[in-house]
C-alpha cells in the first residue's frame, strides 16, 4: 500500500512543476511580445521619395499586368473560330432540343446556352489595346530594368517585338 501512495504523490508534484514551467514560459513570451511592439513603434516613417518609388512601382506593375492580360484575352483559342452567327445557330438548336431532352440533358443544355450567351456578348466587344499598349510602352523599360526582365521573356509572353522596340527594350545576345 505505501507504494501506491508514493506514485500518486510523484504524479501530483510533476503536474505542479509543469504548471509552474508553463506559467514562466508565458511570462517570458509576454515580455518578448512587449519588446517587439515597442520596437515596431519606434520605426522611422517612410520618406517622401520612398513613397513615390512605391507608387511608381505599383503603377508600372498595374500597366504591365493589364497589357499582358489583354494580350492573353485577345489571343483567342486554337481551332475553328466562332462567329456571332454560329453562336446564334447553336442557340437555336439548343432551344429546339430542350423540349425533347431528359432532365439531365436539359441541365447540360441550359449550361451550354448560358455559356454561349456569355460568349456572344464577348464576341461583340472588341478590346482596344492602343491605350493599354501606350501605357505599357511608357513604363516597360524602367519596369524591366528594375526587375531584370529581358526582351526574350516579354516575347515569350506574346508581346510583339515592335511594341518592345517602341518601349526601348532591345534584344541582347548572351
Amino acid at each position: 500500500m505505501p507504494r501506491a501512495a508514493t506514485k500518486k504523490t510523484t504524479k501530483t508534484s510533476t503536474a505542479k512543476a509543469s504548471a509552474r514551467a508553463r506559467t514562466a514560459t508565458r511570462a517570458v513570451n509576454a515580455s518578448k511580445t512587449a519588446t517587439k511592439r515597442s520596437t515596431r513603434a519606434a520605426r522611422r516613417p517612410m520618406s517622401a521619395s520612398h513613397k513615390v518609388a512605391l507608387a511608381q512601382g505599383r503603377r508600372e506593375s498595374k500597366a504591365i499586368k493589364q497589357y499582358l492580360e489583354a494580350l492573353e484575352a485577345g489571343r483567342g483559342k486554337r481551332g475553328r473560330k466562332r462567329t456571332p452567327t454560329s453562336v446564334d445557330a447553336r442557340l437555336a438548336r439548343i432551344a429546339a432540343s430542350l423540349k425533347d431532352a431528359t432532365h439531365l440533358h436539359q441541365l447540360e443544355l441550359i449550361q451550354e446556352k448560358m455559356n454561349l450567351e456569355a460568349e456572344r456578348i464577348k464576341l461583340g466587344v472588341k478590346a482596344d489595346l492602343t491605350a493599354l499598349e501606350n501605357e505599357f510602352v511608357a513604363v516597360a523599360k524602367s519596369f524591366a530594368s528594375r526587375r531584370g526582365i529581358q526582351h526574350a521573356a516579354f516575347r515569350a509572353k506574346g508581346v510583339p517585338a515592335e511594341v518592345l522596340a517602341r518601349a526601348g527594350i532591345r534584344r541582347t545576345r548572351s
